[in-house]
């Protein structure tokens, strides 16, 4: 199983000190708690991407080239890559790009993005926002499978022998995850490509997880990809620990009452009742931690939150520390000792996708077993008439 981090980037004041930290600053912490990552056995960093203040990471493959550079084996991703309003192309060449310079150590997770303003920043319509997202994925693993694409639809102008440059390293596109909260057709698209689907759950129950995880699982086994069980799962989390949860309660306080997005509302005993935010001892985030396979299923990557509310880099660091130190190896060893035979212990990577050889599913366009025979079926009946 993949334990990593992902990072929302977002500049914010320490409630401590008042002190925030600048835009420079924060894209420096985010790349020290990257190499933090790797340091103590962490298997991933992603990185989200936005373009509204007071979030810093509007160039994601831009950062984990620099950390590619920097590090060895950590895996890099990205916690959106905003399918809505960032051209396929752009996105076609530029993580090619970045899987040349890691050396294929990159996947990507998919997202429409839910903030109003930024779509018409990039000449789009966030009521278009679904159609927006099956339109240019469908386009992407286009150009990422055809060295000569040509192409109309609905929201670009049309492509006519079209070559993205440079192509996938080894001829093998990226792993794709497609991360959505509640867009019941995201989890679909998911599960219709044989894609892994990320709920982000870090503002949920269990119960609402479950439900979107259990649809993508439903409909993968549909398409024709394997049982429900075999699909590709990552899920969110947040912690923050200390020797005893009055400690780790007593120095977090401050930093979630303060927070932009959930401060203010909820107590911090309401919310991590509510969501899967710890606020306690490493044993606690192990068995919360645990306990999510019990409503999902078996799954294959955990990112966990760490680095935002205005936390001081020095202080995420040391969490980080006991992350990789005290609470993953434990949960390697029990997420794996329950795994079922046949259930995927992490999700593709690229040395496993160039070793499927070039007929894998993962090659085609669409990869649905259900699909293409339905596809074939049509153009016989065409043909016969």
């Amino acid at each position: 199983m993949q334990f990593g981090l992902f990072s929302v980037g977002d500049v914010t004041m320490d409630p401590t000190t008042g002190r925030t930290p600048s835009e420079g600053e924060r894209i420096h912490a985010m790349t020290q708690i990257a190499l933090k990552a790797e340091e103590v056995g962490l298997d991933v960093f992603a990185t989200g991407e936005h373009h509204n203040p007071p979030f810093v990471p509007s160039a994601p493959t831009t950062h984990l080239a620099y950390i590619a550079a920097k590090t060895e084996r950590l895996k890099l991703s990205t916690a959106t890559t905003l399918i809505t309003t960032t051209d396929p192309v752009r996105i076609a060449e530029d993580y090619a790009f970045l899987q040349h310079l890691s050396g294929g150590r990159v996947d990507l997770m998919m997202g429409r993005g839910n903030t109003g303003p930024v779509y018409p920043w990039f000449g789009k319509d966030i009521r278009q926002g679904v159609p927006l997202a099956i339109e240019n994925y469908h386009l992407l693993r286009r150009l990422w499978r055809e060295e000569n694409v040509s192409w109309k639809g609905q929201f670009r102008t049309p492509l006519q022998g079209f070559t993205s440059t440079p192509r996938p390293l080894d001829g093998v596109a990226p792993f794709v995850w497609h991360g959505s909260i509640r867009s019941t057709e995201i989890a679909e698209q998911a599960a219709y490509y044989g894609d892994g689907f990320f709920h982000n759950n870090i503002f949920w129950n269990i119960e609402h997880t479950a439900q979107m995880v259990g649809l993508y699982r439903r409909r993968f086994e549909h398409y024709g990809h394997g049982d429900a069980s075999q699909a590709i799962v990552g899920l969110g989390g947040q912690a923050f620990m200390a020797q005893t949860e009055a400690e780790a309660k007593r120095v977090f306080r401050p930093y979630f009452d303060n927070a932009p997005v959930y401060g203010h509302g909820p107590s911090m005993e309401d919310f991590t009742r509510q969501t899967p935010l710890t606020v306690g001892t490493p044993e606690m985030v192990i068995e919360r931690t645990l306990s999510f396979a019990d409503h999902v299923g078996d799954y294959q990557r955990q990112l966990f939150l760490m680095d935002h509310a205005g936390l001081p880099l020095e202080m995420v660091l040391e969490q980080v520390e006991i992350l990789g130190r005290e609470v993953v190896p434990v949960l390697r060893k029990e997420f794996e000792a329950r795994r079922p035979e046949g259930v995927p212990s992490e999700p593709p990577t690229h040395t496993s996708l160039v070793a499927q050889g070039e007929g894998s599913p993962h090659r085609m366009v669409v990869t649905s077993p259900v699909v293409i025979a339905q596809q074939d079926q049509k153009q016989k009946e065409m043909a016969s008439q």
